[in-house]
């Protein structure tokens, strides 16, 4: 018998035409399980006049997409942006919107938040934000499951964006803060089995490890050497698409390539994306000429072009949890250099796919891509290695295991004949909840 569609409501912390790894991710997931018949209530940050003009005119894949789904329906909730970047959205008070009143009026199965710590006003360490665990009113008035998906390592932000001394002061009562706000969620997925061993340490509750992060697999193939951005262009080619910020280390890229370009003194690199850091990056970049390329954004068959093309993939930050773009390097056939941080370990297999560096070290990191660069049998075997390293993270395979555990939440919810809704939150559902966790 086949499974009724389910009604989802999925909040998210980032969307088109915010860019970032998650907001890609959303949209994917969305689209996909429009695709297989379920209704998606997406609740996503509204764009304003507050954020940077070029924001508004980006051509990424957002809204238009899914509105020929008849089964789509979204609502942009009121936003500021964060206060030390102004390219990321901050949800407004809920004195200003109610998430509880847009779940009464969809009456959703079950609640996907994205990026809730975001939401919640984690990341401003409660300066602003939403100001209370995003679903978790409606989940208690009516039974509803919730599910939160951890995206980012919120406290190695933390550290990055507020510093060493003012994280000290308050890494005693983090642990408290992440106990208290995973409580509020039925179940927190963690798509980095590493940084759940991470956040368990900090007290995480119902942390659960589930690859719901993924790269389309088709879309994302070497084939796509025939999008040349640069046509008739042969030299080696560093690449590194992602945030100009200071949590991505793009500075330390041009100590690597320094050190390469003394070994391989045709090499290129290569830096597609944009960020806080652009007028720095680019002024930098002048001393080198030709050498270094600073890009831009890319999007389309011109960003599917970069990662085939390239022969090395080059990813200096230290605060990835899941690291979209090694991945849609390694599915188009190019070997990564990444920093050895947790999370990478599950993506980057030395010697098969790539090499691990050690954090914060250009030397290490030149080393490693100048033995990839330099040794074109090498170099060949992890691009025919690379791909297949990592067909596990393919999309489709990633949202049915996704898809499989909401069908269990949601069955795990119903109604009982003799529970009261607030003492099946509190008894049935939690025993069944608890099975979920230990399979």
């Amino acid at each position: 018998m086949d499974k009724q569609p389910l009604r989802i409501a999925i909040f998210t912390a980032v969307y088109a035409p915010f860019l970032s790894g998650i907001s890609v991710a959303v949209h994917q997931r969305v689209r996909w399980l429009l695709q297989q018949g379920h209704e998606v209530f997406l609740i996503h940050p509204q764009i304003n006049d507050q954020y940077p003009k070029e924001i508004c005119s980006r051509p990424m894949l957002g809204l238009d997409e899914l509105q020929s789904f008849h089964k789509f329906s979204a609502y942009a909730y009121p936003t500021k942006p964060l206060i030390y970047y102004k390219s990321a959205p901050e949800p407004l008070h809920h004195s200003h919107w109610s998430d509880t009143k847009l779940l009464e009026n969809f009456q959703p199965d079950v609640v996907l938040v994205e990026e809730a710590l975001q939401m919640r006003g984690f990341y401003s360490l409660f300066w602003g934000g939403y100001g209370r665990p995003i679903g978790t009113e409606y989940a208690h008035q009516t039974g509803t499951p919730t599910v939160s998906l951890f995206h980012t390592d919120a406290v190695a932000y933390i550290q990055y964006f507020f510093g060493n001394s003012l994280s000290s002061l308050i890494r005693s009562i983090i642990p408290l803060i992440i106990k208290r706000f995973s409580e509020a969620y039925d179940i927190n997925f963690f798509c980095s089995k590493e940084q759940l061993a991470k956040y368990k340490n900090m007290k995480v509750q119902r942390g659960v490890y589930l690859s719901y992060q993924g790269v389309d697999c088709q879309k994302f193939h070497p084939r796509n050497m025939i999008h040349n951005p640069i046509p008739d262009n042969n030299r080696p080619t560093m690449l590194f698409v992602g945030r100009i910020s200071p949590e991505k280390n793009v500075a330390q890229l041009f100590d690597i390539y320094s050190i390469v370009a003394a070994k391989i003194p045709d090499v290129h690199l290569i830096i597609v994306g944009s960020g806080s850091q652009d007028t720095e990056i680019r002024r930098r970049s002048q001393k080198f000429a030709s050498g270094i390329t600073i890009w831009g954004e890319s999007h389309g068959t011109e960003l599917l072009g970069w990662f085939a093309r390239a022969d090395v993939f080059v990813n200096p930050s230290a605060t990835e949890n899941f690291c979209t773009t090694n991945i849609e390097a390694l599915a188009s056939g190019t070997p990564v250099v990444a920093a050895g941080v947790p999370s990478s370990l599950e993506q980057i297999f030395p010697s098969v796919n790539g090499f691990l560096a050690e954090p914060n070290n250009p030397k290490d990191f030149a080393e490693k891509v100048i033995t990839i660069l330099s040794n074109p049998d090498l170099k060949e075997e992890m691009s025919l290695r690379s791909r297949k390293s990592i067909l596990e993270f393919d999309w489709s395979r990633c949202m049915e295991k996704l898809e499989e555990k909401l069908y269990q939440l949601v069955e795990a919810s119903k109604p009982s004949e003799v529970l009261s809704v607030s003492s099946r939150k509190n008894t049935k559902e939690r025993i069944v909840i608890n099975t979920l966790l230990n399979q």
